[in-house]
């Protein structure tokens, strides 16, 4: 019998996708993978490409898609999505070069109170607590919308 055959319970398809079988179940409540039918009196039996699927949505979860954007992926024709896939994967490019520009910001702002507090001698107040406590250093971008209301791309 080849792989392609053999069908899979739920703990042998998690062990091979690389999850636990509660990560497998979520998928299903959040319709990324069907669920199959339970045959009468049996255990419900799991297709082998259903690994790729499972592997395909932890890569792109590695890469910040969230798992809305990953239905919107998966619904996605190969051979038609091109425009649909790239607009979602340049918003998330978008979101991930705004945090790399928080985060030298808060760099830079950490490196100077570390300098700073590295030339205070003597009973004088730490610099690193002072600023805290007064000076607001760190550039903030406005807060993202709650979750759902965000507009995303193609939307």
């Amino acid at each position: 019998m080849n792989q392609e055959n053999q069908h899979l319970r739920i703990g042998a398809l998690a062990s091979a996708a690389g999850v636990g079988v509660e990560t497998i179940r979520y998928y299903q409540r959040r319709a990324l993978l069907g669920e199959p039918e339970r045959p009468h009196g049996g255990l419900r039996t799991y297709p082998p490409a259903y690994i790729d699927r499972i592997r395909f949505i932890k890569r792109a979860q590695q890469l910040g898609f969230s798992l809305e954007d990953i239905a919107t992926l998966l619904a996605l024709d190969s051979g038609t999505g091109h425009a649909r896939a790239h607009a979602l994967a340049a918003h998330r490019l978008a979101e991930i070069e705004a945090k790399i520009g928080d985060l030298e910001a808060m760099r830079a702002t950490l490196s100077d109170l570390i300098r700073r507090c590295e030339s205070t001698h003597g009973k004088v107040a730490c610099p690193i607590i002072a600023t805290l406590n007064v000076e607001p250093r760190v550039a903030t971008r406005p807060k993202a919308k709650a979750k759902g209301t965000a507009q995303r791309p193609g939307s």
